[in-house]
């Protein structure tokens, strides 16, 4: 069985170790503070802060952050989502112990220097611009923003140039000394390492902070009223969500939801909506459904892009697939089938161990324990027909929809 070592620091800081025979290691450092977690004059300003974490500490330039690890073939990066910002390095094991400490250092010693700053808010201008000019990702942020109006989900990560223009570093320093704080952090680590050695590693590269804790508490998003809206984008295909609000993290229908999202429209050729959409009526070259949980809520979706006469007929067709998947219980084989594939798309995704590295260490800050693959693969082949349809039933009962024409 499949075993993960797990520890805390005395700063609250928690711990995962998997051993493995590999000569690659990789770390990675993942706080519970997104964007979800900026007041209203904030917005941006978490994935600024994880920009500027390369952008000098004190005890280095930016230059030398960015070569520190690559420079031996090495790799630091980091990414920012609505409830977590993450910053990971690979190496080699040989390294590991200058990746575990230029991690601590760009998190606990940025300096956020507004002459690098400025620079760097020209950089996330025109990474917002790239997302406006793709349809695809741009309806995504706006469906989102306006399933979650007036929540803290609802805005987007990457702010707006005017609220980039109103963060400096005192304000970047604000919102990570009132969010990164020790009790909401997990150091996740993999490679040939020994559980006693990584122990020690952590405590010399992030056991000496001081203890911190949260102060505040995230919001539930209220109730909303589905909508069905067209924008009018000048694009050259329409392009079209259809989603709702779903199960939050630590909710058991979360696993028979994620078992449906894939039956419906997961990456596989043979998912519902790719058979009846692309392949028997040769309507779209896209179209997926997709599954995020946050917190205490979630968002499911289905996206298609299509020729702009085809569009009603793709939502026609998704609406029968939904409806049939709400009146019919899955027979014993289409179950048995579904569950196969689900838990074989799991098992080849975590042969990166990447992914995987970063997987348990969000789930350990989510729920506070990680289950080895053998334990999600029986809950996974526990799950029954009638949970399908319940879930079904409850999260796709009054969809909104967006499309962009």
């Amino acid at each position: 069985m499949e075993e993960f070592y797990t520890y805390r620091l005395s700063n609250g800081i928690r711990g995962i170790h998997r051993r493995t025979k590999s000569g690659v290691a990789r770390c990675a450092l993942a706080i519970n503070a997104g964007s979800r977690d900026e007041l209203a004059s904030e917005h941006g300003i978490a994935h600024f802060a994880e920009h500027g974490f390369f952008k000098g500490t004190e005890h280095r330039k930016a230059h030398q952050v960015n070569c520190r690890l690559e420079n031996r073939g090495g790799e630091l990066n980091a990414y920012t989502t609505k409830e977590d910002t993450t910053i990971h390095a690979t190496v080699l094991r040989e390294d590991f112990r200058k990746a575990a400490e230029l991690i601590s250092d760009v998190v606990f010693h940025s300096t956020f220097p507004d002459n690098e700053l400025n620079k760097e808010r020209e950089v996330i201008l025109d990474e917002i611009n790239t997302y406006r000019d793709s349809p695809m990702d741009n309806i995504y942020d706006t469906f989102e923003d306006m399933l979650f109006e007036g929540s803290e989900l609802g805005h987007n990560i990457l702010g707006t140039p005017r609220d980039l223009r109103r963060i400096d570093s005192r304000a970047i320093h604000r919102f990570t000394e009132r969010t990164h704080t020790t009790d909401q952090m997990v150091f996740a680590s993999i490679g040939n390492i020994s559980e006693r050695r990584i122990v020690e590693l952590a405590e010399q590269y992030f056991g000496g902070y001081k203890t911190t804790s949260r102060q505040y508490q995230r919001v539930a998003p209220s109730p909303y009223q589905p909508f069905d809206k067209s924008l009018n984008r000048h694009t050259h295909q329409a392009h079209c969500i259809i989603g709702s609000r779903a199960y939050g993290l630590n909710e058991k229908k979360r696993l028979p939801f994620s078992l449906l999202t894939n039956i419906l429209g997961g990456p596989s050729a043979n998912s519902r909506l790719n058979v009846n959409v692309r392949e028997k009526q040769g309507l779209t070259y896209n179209i997926e459904a997709s599954y995020t949980a946050y917190c205490d809520c979630g968002i499911a979706v289905i996206y298609f892009s299509s020729d702009h006469e085809n569009s009603a007929r793709c939502r026609e067709i998704i609406a029968s697939e939904i409806k049939q998947l709400q009146a019919t219980r899955l027979t014993t084989r289409q179950l048995a089938q579904a569950k196969r594939q689900f838990i074989a798309q799991m098992a080849i995704s975590t042969e990166g161990s990447e992914n995987y590295m970063l997987g348990v260490g969000k789930s350990l800050l989510a729920h506070g324990e990680v289950d080895t693959l053998e334990e999600v693969y029986r809950k996974i082949d526990a799950v029954s027909a009638s949970e399908i349809l319940e879930t079904a039933n409850e999260v796709w009962a009054a969809p909104s929809a967006l499309l962009y024409r």
